[in-house]
């Protein structure tokens, strides 16, 4: 299954140059079908992706409630 990102927000507490926890905007290709969804993922300090066999540790509720108000405030979920 290919990932495709639409859109990306990023930790605004994680430095650049640091791990830096992002919820990503995704199309899941698999085949025929192409299914939208959402994902938590870490990017390195080098800015590639951690792929985790789709986990993504979440230091806090507040972190990830950061992350969805910044995409909501860039319109996702509209």
């Amino acid at each position: 299954m290919d990932v495709r990102i639409q859109e990306e927000v990023i930790h605004p507490e994680h430095p650049e140059g640091d791990w830096r926890l992002c919820l990503q905007k995704v199309i899941y290709e698999d085949g025929d079908e192409n299914l939208g969804g959402y994902r938590f993922i870490w990017r390195r300090p080098d800015g590639s992706l951690q792929a985790a066999r789709g986990q993504a540790r979440i230091p806090t509720l507040e972190d990830a409630e950061i992350l969805f108000l910044l995409a909501r405030r860039n319109g996702w979920g509209r």
